[in-house]
């Protein structure tokens, strides 16, 4: 039997480092938090809260929502460039599952619901929309909806499609692995906050823990992987294999 050696291992393939796009994401979110809380001097109203407390806020702080939804929109962008990173380094690594292509779809679109909250928030800077209370009512909705629970909806998918081929080939620790998995879980229950409020306590633990795992995952996500070894041959192996 001729034995044909196997094919040279292709280079690994270049893309912009995980640990900086996820640092940059993260560092932009929470300074549009920071930001907005110091010029605002107080925190963004709840979309549960009366029309009048939304209409105060919006009509005072012109500032700070305007600066806090022109720093989401550009937390924006390095989310969808992660989502295509992580993609690209998850087919890299060899997986091939449907959780691969679920990561960079969530994370798409994720990125378009944070475009779009942070868009819709921006309106609601403008003078001229804060003296109309019904339209600063809607789009005060419309922010929560899109940067609430339809962002955090996909930003779990995001993590679950990192998470579960984790899990399968060990490619994070597994602890951190199921970590994923459980934000990711609470990420999707927390779309039930549009049936009942209380269930909108699982939006910060969603948003904060799963960029938290984010940043870990980017961190220790291999760049490549170690192919498994052949199983040893055993004699009856050896003595096919010797006969063809």
């Amino acid at each position: 039997m001729t034995l044909t050696p196997p094919p040279p291992r292709r280079a690994a393939q270049g893309g912009p480092p995980l640990p900086l796009v996820a640092g940059v994401f993260v560092a932009l979110f929470v300074t549009s938090l920071i930001v907005s809380s110091v010029v605002a001097g107080g925190t963004f109203p709840s979309p549960f809260a009366d029309a009048a407390t939304s209409q105060a806020y919006f009509a005072a702080e012109h500032d700070a929502v305007g600066v806090g939804a022109a720093l989401q929109f550009a937390a924006a962008i390095p989310l969808a460039v992660f989502a295509c990173a992580v993609h690209a380094r998850l087919h890299q690594l060899g997986i091939r599952v449907a959780g691969v292509t679920i990561a960079l779809a969530g994370g798409l679109l994720a990125s378009a619901f944070a475009t779009l909250s942070a868009l819709f928030q921006w309106v609601l800077s403008r003078p001229a929309t804060t003296a109309d209370p019904p339209v600063v009512r809607v789009l005060h909705d419309l922010a929560f909806l899109t940067g609430g629970p339809a962002y955090i909806a996909a930003f779990g998918l995001l993590l679950a499609g990192i998470a579960v081929p984790a899990v399968i080939v060990n490619l994070l620790p597994r602890w951190l692995a199921i970590a994923g998995l459980a934000l990711a879980v609470v990420a999707e229950v927390s779309t039930l906050v549009l049936l009942a409020e209380p269930f909108g306590v699982a939006l910060p633990i969603a948003r904060f823990g799963g960029m938290a795992w984010l940043i870990a995952a980017a961190v220790l996500l291999p760049a490549t992987r170690t192919p498994a070894a052949a199983p040893p041959r055993t004699p009856a192996t050896t003595l096919t294999h010797a006969r063809t």
